[in-house]
């Protein structure tokens, strides 16, 4: 029999989603039925979808105790995700919009894959402490629009990601991601792949600037990713070496977010958008 359930679409900075609350976690989804809510020409659209689950009414080993809520984050193909740097912003604005959360009162917890993620207000929006960052081996990257084969630098926020270094914009804009960019060798559980562009000062005022383009796993390109953003940032301060700065703003093809390291720890800051809501039948 057809299920009818509520959702909200909200974005950050372009990168959308699709909210379906589901405070009891009566829902299961299966991957067809996110591939079709997040298909652009027969459901809503949207890169993903963000389940809204109390942690309590998770499956035994999968709550997070000390966060009340989980972020269900599946990519528009249905594949699990572990984070979601746009998404939890996104997340955050939507509890605190219906009266589930305060973030303005404390702190707030969110449970992900990734582990629980801590949210506060900021200049640019709300910002999520991603947590430390390990740096992996590199591997080369074919992209259509590049011609010979780029390395790229592994950089793990929560998910993995792989930071591909351009010489200059015409460069950048002339990638085709369309079709998907190929990694050899191949991570086991896949990456996102950014495609980066120094600004020309990298440091103005003691802040480094670039530009960046994103193919996520299970979604394509996207006009932005919030754990790809930091990625990249964190990607080019290691190129950069010691002098380099610890806040970056990155600007993607949906607007600007900005990125800061702190002990060990980075994160990422920048605008939630919630657009609509409504009802759909699920197929």
């Amino acid at each position: 029999m057809p299920q009818t359930v509520s959702f909200t679409k909200g974005h950050g900075t372009g990168n959308d989603f699709v909210l379906i609350p589901d405070p009891g976690g009566a829902l299961d989804l299966s991957d067809d039925q996110v591939a079709v809510l997040c298909d652009r020409r027969f459901g809503i659209g949207a890169d993903g979808i963000l389940r809204v689950v109390r942690s309590s009414a998770l499956p035994e080993g999968a709550a997070t105790p000390e966060a009340e809520w989980f972020m269900d984050y599946r990519n528009a193909d249905g594949s699990a995700a572990e984070m979601c740097g746009n998404g939890i912003r996104v997340f955050a604005r939507y509890l605190v919009d219906v009266g589930w959360a305060d973030v303005d009162a404390a702190p707030l917890a969110i449970g992900t894959r990734a582990g629980v993620k801590t949210l506060t207000r900021s200049d640019r929006g709300l910002e999520v402490d991603l947590g430390p960052w390990t740096v992996e081996p590199e591997v080369l990257v074919r992209a259509k629009g590049v011609g010979a084969p780029r390395p790229g630098l592994g950089i793990d926020v929560g998910n993995p990601h792989v930071v591909v270094a351009l010489p200059d914009h015409a460069e950048l804009e002339g990638l085709d991601l369309s079709v998907v960019p190929q990694l050899h060798p191949e991570p086991v559980h896949g990456a996102n792949i950014e495609f980066v562009v120094p600004s020309d000062p990298l440091v103005h005022e003691g802040v480094g600037t670039i530009r960046m383009r994103v193919f996520e796993r299970g979604v394509g390109e996207t006009l932005s990713c919030g754990t790809g953003v930091a990625a990249a940032a964190l990607a080019v301060r290691h190129w950069a070496g010691p002098a380099a700065p610890d806040h970056w703003t990155v600007e993607v093809p949906g607007g600007v977010l900005g990125v800061r390291m702190v002990d060990g720890r980075v994160l990422l800051s920048g605008p939630a958008t919630l657009v609509y809501s409504g009802e759909v039948t699920l197929a």
